[in-house]
C-alpha cells in the first residue's frame, strides 16, 4: 500500500518547519511575550492555515456531491476555442492590447531607469523601496509565463493538486524569516557567491558562481521556451522565433534601467497578474452559473491537493515534494540572486521582513489560484459538456480562456501571459549581471575597474545573458511539456548548491573542503545519473523510471523529479562525512552562520 501523500508531506516538511521554529526560539525571535509571542502566533498561524486547508481538500472535499459528466455539446464558440481553424487565436483587438502592453512596459522600464548612475542603483535600486513594492514585484517574478501554462495543464489533468508547488512555502518560513534573512541583510553581501567567499574561500565561491549561473541562465531559457510556445499557439509562429522576439523586448529596458526598472515594471505586472488571474476565475464561474456549479463539476480526484504518491511518473506527489518543495523552493527563496536582490533593495530590515511575510503568507496562496485556475475551469467545463473531454492538457489554458471571455478581455489575458514572462526574465537578466560583475569580472578579468566601468559591464552582461538564454531554447524544446522541462532542469541543477548553503548557514562545523566536495561531487553525481539513471532507483520511492527517448542526454527525462531526492541525499552525505574528517574553520564566523543570541543584540526580532 502506498504511503499517504498528505502525511508524507507534513511529516517530512514538518521536520524542517520544527527545525526552523527551534532555531528561531533559541535566538529569541519566538517566545511567549511581546514580539516573540506575536511572531510565534504568525508562524503557527501559517502552519495551521496550510494544514487545515490541505487536510480538507485531501479528505473532505472529494466526498462532497459531484455532478455526473455530461456529453460534449459543441457550439461555434467552443469549437473555435478548441480549434480556431486559422493560424491565430482571438481578434485584432486582442493583439492591439498585447502590443500596447508591450509598449507600456518598455516605456515604464526606460522611464524609471533613466537616472541610473551606479552599480548600486543598477543592482539594488539604491536600497530605497518599501515593503509593498518589493512584495508585489516578487509575486510577478514568482509567477513566470511557464507557471500559467504548466500549472493550467496540470490543473486540467490533476485538479487542485497543481497547487502543491505553491503551497509548500510554510516548510521553510521560520528558517527564511528569522534565521537567514538577518544574516543576508546585515552581512551586506551583494551576491550569494560572495557569501560563500566570506564564509569559506575563493575556491568555494568560484564553484558556487558556476552553479548559480547555470541555474539562472537555464531559467531564462525555460521562460523563453515557454513564451515561444505561447506565440506558437496564438500566432502560429515558430517557437524559437517567438522566444527571440520577447527576449529582445525584455532586454531593451533591463539593460538600461536595472533593478529600478525591474521593480517598477514588475509592480505593475504583479498587480495585473493577480487581477487577470481572478478575472479568469470570475468569468469561468459566471459562464458555468456560479461557484457551486464549478465545484460540482470538478471530479473527486481533481479536488485533492495531493493526487498520487508515486504511481504516476508524470506528476508524483513524492517527486514534487523533493523537486519543488525542498530543492527548488529553497533555491528560489534563499539562493536565487533575483530574490536576494529584491530583499537587499528594501529601505530597512523591517520593510524586508514585511515584504517576505506579505509575499509568502498572502500573495503566494493567491498565486496558486491564479496560475492553476484556467486548468480547473477547463476540467469543469469539460465535465459540464462545454468543452470536449479528450482535449489535450496543453490546450486547456487557451481553450478555457477563449471560451469564457469576449474579444478584448482575451487580449488582456494574453497580455498577462506576456507580463508573467517578462517579469521573470527581467529579474533573471539583472541577477545574472550582478553575479557576473561581482563574482567573475571583478575577481578574474579586471580587478581595478571603476564603478562606471562596472555599470557598463553589467549592461553588456544583460545583453549576453539574454542571448545565451535564447541559445538554451532548443534544449528545452526536446521535452514533452513545459512542466517536464522545468522540473527536470531544477531537479538536476539545484541540489549541490542547496545542500552546501543549508550546511553552511546552520552548521558551524561545516568546513571549506566539505563545501567544495559537496559542490563538485554533487555535480559529478548528478551528471552520472544522466547517463546511468538506475543510480536513482534506491531513492525513487517506487516512482517508475519513465521512458528515456533519444539523444545523448535522454536520461535527463528519467526520474526527472526524483533526481532531486538522489542529489540532495548524496550531497548531504558527502558534506557531512568530509566535514567530520577536516579541521573546523578557525576564523570568526559571526554574522555568517546561525548563532544563538547573536541577533538578539541587534534588536531586530
Amino acid at each position: 500500500m502506498d504511503p499517504d501523500p498528505f502525511i508524507y508531506n507534513f511529516v517530512l516538511g514538518g521536520a524542517v518547519f520544527v527545525f526552523g521554529v527551534v532555531l528561531a526560539w533559541r535566538q529569541g525571535s519566538l517566545g511567549l511575550s511581546a514580539k516573540g509571542l506575536r511572531n510565534l502566533c504568525l508562524v503557527l498561524g501559517v502552519f495551521g492555515f496550510y494544514f487545515i486547508l490541505q487536510a480538507f481538500l485531501q479528505y473532505k472535499a472529494p466526498g462532497m456531491p459531484a455532478a455526473e459528466p455530461s456529453a460534449y455539446n459543441p457550439t461555434p464558440a467552443s469549437e473555435a476555442a478548441v480549434d480556431p481553424g486559422k493560424s491565430y487565436r482571438g481578434e485584432w483587438i486582442d493583439y492591439a492590447i498585447m502590443i500596447g502592453y508591450f509598449a507600456i512596459i518598455v516605456i515604464m522600464g526606460v522611464y524609471f531607469g533613466r537616472k541610473m548612475k551606479s552599480t548600486d542603483d543598477f543592482f539594488f535600486g539604491g536600497r530605497k523601496f518599501a515593503w509593498w513594492l518589493i512584495a508585489f514585484s516578487m509575486i510577478a517574478t514568482t509567477i513566470g509565463s511557464y507557471s500559467f501554462l504548466k500549472y493550467s495543464s496540470k490543473g486540467y489533468e490533476y485538479g487542485l493538486s497543481s497547487t502543491q508547488t505553491y503551497s509548500n512555502d510554510w516548510i521553510y518560513f521560520p528558517l527564511l524569516l528569522f534565521c537567514w534573512l538577518p544574516i543576508l541583510y546585515f552581512s551586506r553581501v551583494t551576491s550569494i557567491p560572495e557569501y560563500f567567499g566570506k564564509r569559506f574561500n575563493s575556491k568555494v565561491r568560484f564553484w558556487a558562481t558556476i552553479c548559480l549561473l547555470v541555474y539562472m541562465v537555464g531559467y531564462v531559457g525555460v521562460n523563453l521556451f515557454t513564451m515561444g510556445k505561447v506565440l506558437h499557439h496564438l500566432l502560429g509562429w515558430d517557437i524559437f522565433i517567438g522566444a527571440v522576439v520577447v527576449a529582445l523586448v525584455s532586454m531593451s529596458y533591463v539593460s538600461s534601467g536595472g533593478q529600478t526598472s525591474v521593480i517598477m515594471t514588475d509592480l505593475f505586472q504583479g498587480v495585473m497578474l493577480l487581477v487577470t488571474g481572478f478575472l479568469i476565475l470570475g468569468l469561468g464561474f459566471a459562464y458555468l452559473g456560479g461557484f457551486d456549479v464549478f465545484w460540482a463539476n470538478l471530479p473527486d480526484d481533481s479536488r485533492k491537493v495531493f493526487h498520487n504518491f508515486n504511481s504516476d511518473p508524470g506528476f508524483p506527489s513524492v517527486g514534487i515534494f523533493w523537486q519543488d518543495g525542498l530543492a527548488n523552493s529553497i533555491m528560489f527563496g534563499f539562493l536565487h540572486q533575483g530574490t536576494i536582490m529584491r530583499y537587499m533593495s528594501a529601505r530597512s530590515f523591517a520593510d524586508c521582513k514585511k515584504a517576505v511575510i506579505t509575499h509568502l503568507v498572502v500573495l503566494m496562496p493567491l498565486a496558486a489560484c491564479v496560475v492553476g485556475g484556467a486548468g480547473w475551469l477547463a476540467k469543469a467545463l469539460a465535465n459540464h459538456g462545454d468543452l470536449p473531454g479528450n482535449m489535450a492538457a496543453d490546450d486547456s489554458f487557451y481553450a478555457a480562456t477563449q471560451l469564457i471571455s469576449q474579444p478584448g478581455i482575451f487580449g488582456l489575458i494574453l497580455a498577462a501571459m506576456i507580463a508573467a514572462l517578462m517579469s521573470t526574465v527581467d529579474t533573471l537578466i539583472t541577477a545574472i549581471s550582478a553575479v557576473w560583475v561581482n563574482d567573475v569580472h571583478k575577481l578574474y578579468i579586471k580587478k581595478d575597474m571603476t564603478d562606471r566601468q562596472a555599470l557598463m559591464v553589467a549592461r553588456l552582461t544583460a545583453i549576453g545573458a539574454t542571448l545565451v538564454g535564447i541559445a538554451m531554447v532548443p534544449v528545452f524544446m526536446n521535452f514533452d511539456s513545459i512542466y517536464d522541462a522545468h522540473g527536470a532542469f531544477t531537479a538536476a541543477v539545484t541540489p549541490p548548491l542547496v545542500v552546501t548553503f543549508v550546511l553552511s548557514v546552520f552548521w558551524k562545523r561545516f568546513t571549506a573542503p566539505a563545501a567544495l566536495a559537496t559542490l563538485v561531487v554533487g555535480l559529478v553525481a548528478i551528471g552520472v545519473s544522466f547517463f546511468v539513471p538506475e543510480v536513482i532507483t534506491p531513492f525513487a520511492h517506487g516512482v517508475p523510471m519513465g521512458e528515456a527517448g533519444d539523444g545523448l542526454f535522454a536520461g535527463v527525462k528519467q526520474y526527472k523529479f526524483m533526481r532531486a531526492c538522489y542529489g540532495l541525499t548524496i550531497c548531504a552525505v558527502v558534506g557531512v562525512v568530509v566535514a567530520f574528517f577536516t579541521r573546523p574553520e578557525t576564523k570568526s564566523l559571526t554574522g555568517l552562520v546561525w548563532e544563538k543570541g547573536y541577533y538578539r543584540s541587534l534588536n531586530i526580532n
